[in-house]
């Protein structure tokens, strides 16, 4: 199975593309779809989606894993990460790539065992499984990574049935 994860925003998209084969992870691809400060949002909401489109044709996933979006203090912020959000939708549905939402504690619990890890303990975490030096950077690549690994670890249970 080959997921794309993505950890969505709209100043920085962290993308991360893990392939899994009998219970191996293999990290094929890393890093984050990123859209100055000072373009018009338009424009920028158009990157996002055309980067997200050169990705998923790139490595052909089977799924894209993407959080799910959780309403906090900021609702301008809230607003545009939806925006943001809907534009890597519809780039997977015209590649005809499912989508599957997790929450922050799923993430966590599929990842480290623990609803309440810290994201260091996340990362090392998600290095440690990919066999990778280091951490990848920015932290939205790992976050991608962490939830492609997620989706992963639930694609066949009932948790990935229910998140689709």
């Amino acid at each position: 199975m080959r997921v794309l994860g993505i950890d969505p925003g709209y100043a920085i998209v962290g993308t991360g593309v893990v392939e899994q084969v009998n219970n191996k992870f293999r990290m094929l691809y890393y890093g984050a779809i990123l859209t100055e400060a000072h373009t018009p949002f338009n424009e920028r909401i158009e990157k996002i989606y055309d980067d997200a489109d050169a990705l998923i044709k790139a490595y052909s996933p089977d799924a894209v894993a993407m959080e799910k979006l959780f309403f906090n203090t900021n609702q301008k912020t809230a607003i545009d990460v939806a925006q943001a959000r809907g534009a890597l939708i519809l780039a997977s549905q015209k590649n005809n790539v499912p989508v599957f939402e997790y929450t922050p504690l799923q993430v966590k619990m599929s990842v480290v065992g623990y609803g309440r890890a810290e994201k260091k303990q996340v990362q090392e975490m998600t290095k440690i499984l990919l066999g990778l030096d280091k951490i990848p950077k920015p932290d939205d690549a790992a976050d991608a990574l962490a939830m492609a690994i997620c989706h992963c670890h639930s694609a066949g249970s009932v948790l990935g049935k229910l998140n689709r």
